[in-house]
């Protein structure tokens, strides 16, 4: 059984063909008719010389386009690549050159900035457009074709060559804390470690790649969920290709803003949605407890938030205005696969570090030497997964020997983060090892700062950084943007985070500012919020 991602997702295809599966804006694609759309662009990929194994970019908001032109690669054994929106010309630069790029479909309004930049790739000729009102010259700048030109001139026959498990799955990643990396996953090891193959909440293996596709028939009618993460990012791509394994219909937009997700949830009765933590998930309720008449949620019962920081204050929110609501909160990694996964329940404590979850399969910690640390035993160590992990960085080895290592004959990804055990054998979450805080020769991890100064009513969002002491060698700081008509100084954080955090680890410093820096999935830009710690700027106190 090769569990292959194209593969997998045509299954499903034929068990529900007629089933709705994708909802963007005005345009909506059953099972069927976005399967013979990604057809056609593969088609169309392959006329223009792009065949197994090249590289493929797609620099683009989320749109039904993006996700035709990545089945499309897929079907051709392509490997499509996700390039972050938001990078400027030398990040864009090194992306095209790193991966190779032989091919690009892009939104219109970004056909300057690319051309600027293509010749990074040698091998970059071809170029796709997604129309759109920008006025932006693809055509001239870039000798581009109209993603629905390239679409029509492909045939919608499903007549390729067989695929295979080995097939590479790409996600590029890492670009708020140096240059984006490619990590490079087979097909099917991403499927087992991501893409539900073992189930995150059984931890039961699928029987065969028809599993997904047989439960989808088994079903009447699918779920309606609502990707709002950029798909640029591995966690939105991972989730859209799950829950289309299971039959589910996505919803797509492009660009989070909190009303017209529930305008969506109000016209499509939309029942999940995936967010990144707080960043999505504090607006979303705010903007329904600002008008709790204006919209029909009554269809909204499962709320998944992966890749980012989810507060228990906000969680307690939502749980407020929907008392049956099911809330997940995933932790996991572009390198390292699913860790482990939390049901959230109303007014849970905040345990000493981040999140407490249950480990997912081949989940370990290890200690300084790379020995496994048995659950019970509470010292910090580095959390690794052994199992399906990727094969490494795309051309760098020295960073794929330094992430995937090998113990005793076992290969584990080590991409960072630190975790503990708890006594009953769950996993603390404790963040990256990259941006903790050393204090004395104590380590602190600022995301269970950050949780504990959520709770703090006057905070609306925050980071934590630590910034140079003569003393300490680092003291805490915290960037805090307050809710509108609030305030508090640094020393009420400092006492409340105290209630739930050991005393070297509150906040000595206090930045405001009007808003915290964060990459459209979500996650903190803690090199921005350091350069303005250590710069002094909004400092209140000290």
């Amino acid at each position: 059984m090769p569990y292959n991602i194209a593969d997998l997702f045509e299954h499903t295809v034929d068990a529900v063909p007629d089933r709705l599966c994708v909802i963007d804006r005005d345009r909506t694609f059953t099972f069927a008719e976005l399967d013979a759309r990604a057809n056609q662009f593969g088609h169309y990929l392959e006329s223009a010389g792009v065949g197994p194994g090249d590289h493929v970019g797609i620099y683009a908001v989320n749109s039904e386009q993006w996700v035709t032109a990545m089945l499309g690669c897929l079907k051709v054994r392509a490997v499509p690549i996700n390039v972050n929106y938001r990078y400027v010309e030398d990040e864009l630069a090194h992306i095209i050159s790193n991966a190779g790029l032989v091919a690009c479909v892009f939104d219109q309004t970004f056909a300057t900035r690319l051309s600027h930049v293509a010749g990074e790739s040698p091998d970059l000729r071809t170029f796709v457009h997604i129309e759109d009102d920008s006025g932006e010259d693809a055509v001239g700048l870039l000798g581009s074709v109209p993603f629905d030109e390239a679409v029509a001139a492909g045939s919608p026959e499903r007549d390729f060559p067989a695929r295979s498990g080995d097939d590479h799955y790409v996600i590029y990643t890492g670009g708020t804390t140096g240059l984006p990396k490619g990590v490079v996953w087979r097909s099917e090891d991403i499927y087992f470690a991501l893409g539900q193959g073992i189930d995150a909440v059984t931890g039961e293996r699928v029987a065969s790649e028809f599993t997904k596709a047989e439960q989808a028939a088994a079903s009447e009618t699918g779920m309606v969920f609502c990707i709002i993460p950029p798909l640029m990012h591995g966690a939105a791509q991972i989730a859209t290709m799950s829950q289309w394994f299971i039959g589910t219909t996505i919803v797509l937009l492009p660009k989070f803003e909190p009303d017209l997700v529930w305008d969506l949830v109000d016209q499509h009765g939309i029942n999940a949605m995936l967010i990144t933590g707080d960043a999505i998930g504090r607006p979303l309720i705010e903007a329904l407890e600002a008008e709790p008449e204006r919209w029909d949620a009554s269809s909204f019962f499962v709320l998944s938030s992966s890749a980012a920081l989810f507060s228990q204050s906000v969680k307690d929110r939502f749980l407020e205005r929907f008392p049956n609501l099911i809330i997940t909160d995933s932790i996991g990694s572009t390198e390292g696969g699913f860790n482990g996964i939390t049901y959230a329940a109303k007014g849970q404590a905040i345990e000493g570090g981040g999140p407490t979850v249950d480990p997912g399969p081949d989940v370990v910690v290890l200690d300084d030497d790379l020995r496994p640390i048995e659950p019970g035993d509470d010292r910090i160590g580095r959390l690794a997964r052994s199992g399906n992990i990727p094969i490494g960085y795309h051309n760098d080895p020295v960073k794929t020997a330094e992430t995937f290592v090998e113990v005793d004959g076992r290969r584990y990804a080590v991409a960072g983060d630190f975790a503990r055990w708890t006594p009953e054998g769950r996993l603390v979450m404790l963040g990256r090892g990259t941006v903790s805080i050393n204090s004395g020769g104590e380590k602190i991890f600022p995301e269970e700062v950050e949780q504990a100064l959520k709770s703090h009513p006057a905070v609306f969002d925050c980071i934590v950084v630590g910034v140079p002491d003569e003393r300490w060698g680092q003291r805490v700081a915290a960037v805090v943007h307050f809710r509108d008509g609030h305030d508090a100084t640094v020393e009420e954080l400092a006492d409340h985070a105290r209630t739930h955090v050991a005393g070297y680890k509150v906040p000595r410093e206090l930045h405001r500012v009007d808003s915290i820096q964060r990459s459209p999935s979500g996650k903190p830009d803690y090199p921005w919020a350091k350069r303005l710690a250590e710069s002094g700027e909004h400092l209140a106190s000290s």
